[in-house]
């Protein structure tokens, strides 16, 4: 049975992948043409069949873009980031995009220790910090053992030293895997996709209202109840908006 399904996966593999690059293609074509919205409905269809690239959202933002489409312009760039954050034409044109949105959130800067430990935690992912643990803990090995099996004084030293710095890097990195990990969880972004939504105190619709965001702002989701979220934005303001008033960066 298992045979069956890798075979049935290969197969829809070999039919789709090629589809979707020649869908890519057309929507590509449609775009330098001018036709955004045809453009846009070529590169959806391609995620219809949960294919995600930091490129095909990368198009997507800017198709959006060019019809003024602020909160999908700057949602797409933002699953693009996601997927490639070190890239500085998907930030730029998110920058851009983002010059289209109403409201201005000043953001509260980060200080004294915490922002330096978070500095830190934010230098690699959390894969990245793992393999310079494993890295660290195989070099703090191979170092032992050339410790405990040399003879020479001068290279029993050297390989002591540096076994027990490759320990002590191997700890700290673990360490910073596992806090950005935790910062990772905790971030749930997501993209205000209506006009206006008015957010309120607490989650139901006669509850007095706090603020009013407009489309395209970035929120913060702290938790769910029912129909509702509570964000929080970069002034650290709280309230609780409508669900479908917005739309999570975190859904693939």
């Amino acid at each position: 049975m298992r045979a069956v399904v890798i075979i049935l996966f290969c197969c829809f593999s070999f039919f789709v992948f090629p589809q979707n690059d020649k869908t890519f293609g057309q929507a590509n074509a449609l775009y330098n043409e001018g036709k955004y919205a045809e453009a846009i409905d070529k590169y959806e269809s391609i995620l219809e069949s949960d294919v995600h690239s930091a490129e095909l959202y990368y198009n997507l933002g800017n198709a959006n873009y060019k019809l003024n489409n602020i909160a999908p312009s700057i949602y797409y760039f933002e699953k693009a980031l996601q997927l490639n954050p070190y890239d500085k034409d998907i930030e730029n044109n998110l920058s851009f995009a983002q010059q289209m949105t109403i409201d201005a959130i000043d953001k509260v800067p980060q200080v004294g220790f915490s922002r330096i430990i978070n500095n830190i935690v934010n230098t690699f992912k959390t894969d990245t910090w793992a393999k310079i643990a494993i890295g660290g803990v195989i070099i703090f090995v191979l170092l032992f053992l050339m410790y405990h099996f040399s003879y020479a004084t001068s290279q029993k030293r050297i390989a002591f030293v540096i076994s027990v710095l490759s320990l002590l890097i191997a700890c700290f990195s673990a360490a910073m895997a596992f806090q950005k990990e935790s910062l990772d969880k905790k971030d749930n972004p997501a993209i205000v996709f209506v006009q206006e939504s008015k957010v309120k105190a607490e989650a139901n619709q006669t509850s007095e209202e706090v603020f009013r965001l407009h489309e395209g702002t970035k929120v913060q989701v702290l938790e769910t109840y029912e129909d509702w979220n509570k964000i929080e934005l970069s002034d650290n303001s709280t309230g609780w908006i409508s669900s479908k008033d917005i739309k999570l960066l975190k859904n693939f």
